[in-house]
């Protein structure tokens, strides 16, 4: 066919003249042929067909043209091929509506709404066309008379672009649902490193690839005054991965260059084969993300990934901000106890070690697959620092009570007891004032009830077994562990021996067997430096 020729529908393929680059650069990962498929079952149809379209070039792809005899063969082919653009289906074949038939197959069976078809038919009457356009989910209807060299040439570059069109909905469509998906799971990451781990992970779905990528964060962004660039990267995947937690750019890359120039002009570069990507956020943190996919990016993956830059950087700020409410919660939980402790210098340390105790028996816990229901992410996160609450209603406790060298009378006792309500109710009251399970919430708990038995013979309410929340029973051995081992004004320390002994001897009285059985196991097996023999 002639493409020269001068026609008023030389517009159909006018924009291949436009901006040959720029379509290069877009399509480059797609540069497999059109693919077309004939269906009819006379011969003289699919050599004409062929001749007509000989050498059809669109957008710089060949027409590729596949044959079917009849609707069941091109049915077989359909269900094999996925990426056939256009059908040129007879009506009249095996049957008087063959054609019509396999159209509704193509649509409901194979799920197939992408692929554009015209219907060619030789005897119209079989088939009004009015009919069929609406009632058919097809492209065009034509009659084989009208299909000229000309208008055939027309038809498939018309119903190619409708098929490019819907080709790119769908694309954005799926890489839309991806960053979704994407943006979702990032606002569950916790760390930086987590972070962007997760970032390169999802970047490298959205492109359908498994990019080599490495995620860089400017220390210039905030506070900066000046001076050199000062780069590193916090995550790093694929070839890349031996880069990861470098505190500057390695000199030597290939890739550094396009780096720095991403930070310094504050926008993302796409050279391929290195693309980085530029985000700032609204907190003033910047990143740079490098990716290396085996083919230039297309526009749309470009606008896809500028999108799920935004909330890259959404997620990045949120994540900052959850962080610094989590420090400023933990800096008020240590404020309460220091304030605590500085009435009770024989007692220092005491509770650095009950929180690293504490954390080391949940974790115990969890490995031996015991309260799994109670041992939950958030659980295991905060229990730690909240078990350092468990004495802070001490500071309710008079001097002369507090500080006595000897054993306390029953007068004493009840008012030394009284801590335990104290710091409950003062904690319990501040929880109120958090959305959710805070730190201050199993400070409560711990607070008042790590006195508890669990045979029921503790104070202050004389709870038993699991009625005790975990986190207090679990507090309950780790205090008197730590206190026989260590000086406190009315004892001498304990050797580890002497310590361990008495914890044996109230497993299943004073205390939680299985929460016993996790101290020891964990003594016994981990050794710690920071347990030892009592200070003699």
């Amino acid at each position: 066919m002639n493409h020269e020729q001068g026609s008023e529908e030389d517009w159909i393929i006018e924009d291949d003249k436009d901006d040959k680059s720029q379509q290069q650069l877009d399509t480059s990962f797609e540069s497999h042929p059109w693919r077309l498929l004939i269906v009819d079952d006379e011969e003289d149809i699919h050599a004409v067909t062929r001749l007509a379209l000989n050498n059809i070039v669109f957008k710089g792809r060949p027409l590729e043209i596949l044959s079917a005899h009849s609707a069941s063969e091109a049915f077989d082919i359909l269900s094999k091929e996925n990426d056939i653009n256009l059908i040129l289906l007879d009506v009249v074949m095996e049957t008087d509506d063959a054609g019509l038939r396999l159209v509704k197959r193509i649509r409901e069976e194979l799920k197939n709404q992408l692929v554009r078809i015209v219907l060619r038919t030789g005897q119209p009457g079989q088939a009004p066309e009015k009919s069929v356009i609406v009632d058919y989910d097809i492209n065009d209807y034509k009659t084989k008379t009208e299909l000229t060299t000309q208008r055939l040439f027309t038809t498939v570059i018309a119903s190619l672009r409708a098929y490019e069109g819907l080709l790119s909905i769908e694309r954005s469509r799926i890489g839309l649902t991806r960053i979704l998906k994407a943006s979702a799971n990032l606002y569950e990451l916790k760390s930086l490193k987590e972070f962007a781990s997760g970032v390169l992970n999802q970047i490298g779905a959205i492109l359908d690839v498994g990019a080599d990528g490495v995620l860089c964060l400017s220390r210039n962004a905030i506070g900066s005054s000046g001076g050199s660039l000062q780069t590193s990267i916090i995550a790093a995947t694929g070839t890349y991965s031996d880069y990861s937690g470098l505190d500057k750019l390695p000199p030597d890359c290939e890739w550094t260059a396009i780096v720095e120039k991403a930070f310094t002009e504050k926008k993302s570069q796409f050279q391929h084969p290195a693309d980085v990507l530029f985000i700032h956020t609204r907190q003033g943190h910047e990143f740079a993300i490098l990716v290396t996919p085996p083919w230039p990016l297309g526009q749309i993956q470009r606008d896809l990934l500028e999108l799920f830059c935004d909330r890259i950087a959404a997620a990045f700020d949120n994540r900052y901000l959850n962080e610094q409410l989590q420090k400023a919660q933990e800096a008020s939980v240590v404020a309460l106890t220091d304030l605590a402790e500085s009435r009770d210098t024989d007692t220092g340390g005491h509770v650095q070690r009950v929180c690293k105790l504490t954390n080391a028996i949940a974790n115990e816990l969890k490995q031996r697959n015991n309260f799994e229901t109670d041992l939950t992410p958030q659980f295991m996160e905060m229990v730690g620092i909240a078990s350092i609450l468990h004495d802070v209603g001490k500071v309710a406790t008079p001097d002369a009570v507090l500080l006595k060298a000897g054993g306390h009378d029953k007068s004493e006792r009840i008012i030394m007891e009284y801590h335990a309500l104290a710091g409950e109710t003062v904690l319990a009251r501040a929880a109120t004032m958090v959305d959710g399970v805070s730190y201050l919430t199993y400070g409560s708990q711990i607070a008042g009830s790590h006195h508890e038995h669990f045979d029921g013979q503790g104070y202050p309410r004389q709870l038993k077994g699991e009625d005790i929340p975990l986190s207090a029973r679990i507090v309950a051995v780790v205090d008197v562990f730590d206190a026989l081992l260590h000086r406190r004004p009315y004892k001498e320390p304990w050797s580890l021996a002497d310590t361990i002994a008495y914890i044996q001897a109230r497993r299943g009285t004073q205390f939680d067997p299985l929460v016993v059985d996790a101290l020891l196991h964990y003594i016994q097996t981990e050794k710690p430096d920071w347990v030892a023999d009592g200070e003699h």
